[in-house]
């Protein structure tokens, strides 16, 4: 991507139209979007490419089809979106990783997940859902849904509302409105592995962090703590089974989506001190971010759940970064890497030649920018 166009060549909705891209920055900003963007099947979005502090696209939502990998890049909807639309969509299909994403200001959920299969959300920041419903998540119907290390924040509810067969490890919900994290609530049944996770109440926040379970939501739960005191300091108890069965949820000794797992399960305290310093797009984190990040820090003295962007803020202007990175034979891999690599910065090929480490030498190129 060259330009922070909303159309055109060179643009992020022309870089994400085609299946089997992988998308490289050669800029950074802003890129205000009027209409949504469908992005195709079969992409990855290397957000750790763009110069400065990144990538933001703002003003619409994007929707994204399967087999696809999105990281260190920040999705903000708008209040001019219809009513009922989401930031970021993943709807009906198979395999997608989100990855340092910062997702917010959607109008009905910031995210919304339905007949999905195998979807990952890692070191996200879900935030500040606006007029009407300022809501984080909706969960729908997604079959082994992993969400870890992620912040929910600023949300009136839905942090997430998990319809879901769902394993949701060492995630932070800080100063939720009327409540957190949302069962399914449906004759449907669910599946919910809560491990490791912390509640902290802030300026907005009810007491009530569990809300909406039904006996069809089955729950394994272990060592996660809320804290709803708002005295600015990590010393929250211990959540119990009475928490989820006076919610009427049915409690189940072993976990149900946890078997195929292999993310590694820190302390409560230790995950909350991760993902103060990893959610979001937190390569370089923009000025909304870090404001969000700030009401975080302040464990439950600083917050508010806003009704459109403007009240929040807005999105600020970034200044536009041109990446000084020469890459002669265009093929996202800058001449410097290529050389200190053995690779041939004349020949646009050796970018998909699969290495050693099973993946590309593109692949090699953009993993090796982040842990």
């Amino acid at each position: 991507m060259t330009n922070l166009n909303d159309t055109g060549v060179g643009s992020f909705r022309d870089a994400v139209s085609q299946t089997g891209r992988t998308v490289v920055f050669d800029v950074s900003g802003v890129i205000k979007i009027k209409e949504k963007i469908a992005a195709a099947p079969g992409i990855t979005i290397a957000g750790q490419t763009a110069p400065g502090t990144g990538i933001t696209v703002y003003g619409n939502g994007v929707s994204f089809g399967g087999n696809s990998i999105i990281r260190f890049i920040r999705f903000r909807g708008s209040i001019n979106m219809p009513k009922g639309a989401c930031t970021v969509v993943a709807d009906d299909l198979k395999d997608i990783i989100f990855d340092h994403i910062s997702i917010e200001w959607g109008r009905w959920d910031n995210l919304h997940v339905k007949n999905s299969t195998n979807v990952t959300l890692q070191y996200c920041l879900i935030g500040e859902g606006i007029d009407p419903q300022r809501f984080g998540a909706l969960l729908e119907n997604p079959v082994d849904m992993t969400v870890h290390h992620s912040l929910w924040t600023g949300n009136q509810s839905r942090s997430p509302k998990a319809k879901a067969k769902i394993e949701y490890l060492n995630n932070v919900v800080y100063n939720w409105g009327k409540s957190a994290f949302i069962g399914g609530h449906s004759a449907t049944d669910h599946y919910q592995d809560l491990v490791g996770n912390y509640f902290i109440a802030g300026p907005s926040s009810t007491n009530d962090f569990l809300s909406m379970f039904t006996p069809t939501d089955h729950v394994y739960h272990k060592d996660n703590y809320v804290d709803l005191n708002k005295d600015g300091k990590v010393n929250g108890r211990l959540v119990i089974d009475e928490d989820f069965i006076k919610q009427t949820a049915t409690l189940v000794k072993e976990p149900s989506a946890m078997s195929r797992s292999s993310v590694k399960i820190h302390a409560a305290d230790d995950a909350l001190k991760i993902v103060m310093a990893e959610a979001g797009s937190s390569l370089k984190r923009d000025a909304v971010d870090n404001r969000i990040i700030g009401y975080f820090k302040s464990l439950g003295k600083k917050g508010q759940i806003f009704k459109t962007e403007a009240d929040a803020g807005g999105q600020p202007e970034m200044k536009q970064i041109i990446s000084k990175l020469r890459d002669t034979d265009m093929d996202g891999i800058p001449d410097s890497w290529e050389a200190k690599n053995k690779l041939n910065a004349n020949d646009a090929t050796d970018a998909a030649t699969i290495t050693q480490t099973g993946y590309t030498n593109l692949e090699n190129y953009i993993n090796s920018l982040v842990k």
